[in-house]
């Protein structure tokens, strides 16, 4: 934790997001955010826990049902998934606060293994046939 988290009581960034989704792994049921609240021990305003859990909602990495006037949430039914979305959340939020994207970029890309290269690259030429395919004009180094 850094000196201004420390002293503003702030989470560092996702943390907070994992301890919900935590919360709501363990309950085995959809909670209202007065719920998840309480269980997190009734610190948080409940406009922050409201409000996270409509990011979360928003990311893919929860749903949620009319409770009443308020809504319930529950993990996303492909936990997989969800745990994806957020991995790769975490990685860009990690990569924007660098200041050498290219370097952090390519300093990642060395340490990777030769059948996530691979995949890598796959992910990469989907990304561009489908640009192509909506008429971008952006091009690829080396055409």
């Amino acid at each position: 934790m850094t000196k201004s988290s420390r002293r503003s009581g702030r989470r560092p960034p996702g943390v907070l997001e994992q301890e919900i989704l935590d919360c709501l792994t363990e309950a085995g049921r959809p909670l209202t955010p007065g719920e998840v609240q309480t269980q997190l021990g009734g610190e948080l305003a409940y406009t922050t826990v409201m409000t996270t859990l409509a990011r979360l909602h928003k990311r893919g990495l929860a749903e949620r049902e009319q409770a009443g006037r308020a809504y319930a949430y529950r993990v996303a039914s492909d936990a997989e998934a969800a745990q994806s979305i957020a991995v790769a959340a975490q990685m860009s939020r990690l990569l924007g606060k660098g200041g050498d994207r290219a370097g952090v970029l390519a300093h990642f890309v060395a340490d990777l293994g030769p059948e996530d290269e691979q995949l890598l690259t796959e992910l990469l030429r989907g990304l561009e046939d489908g640009r192509q395919g909506r008429g971008s004009t952006r091009r690829t180094t080396g055409e």
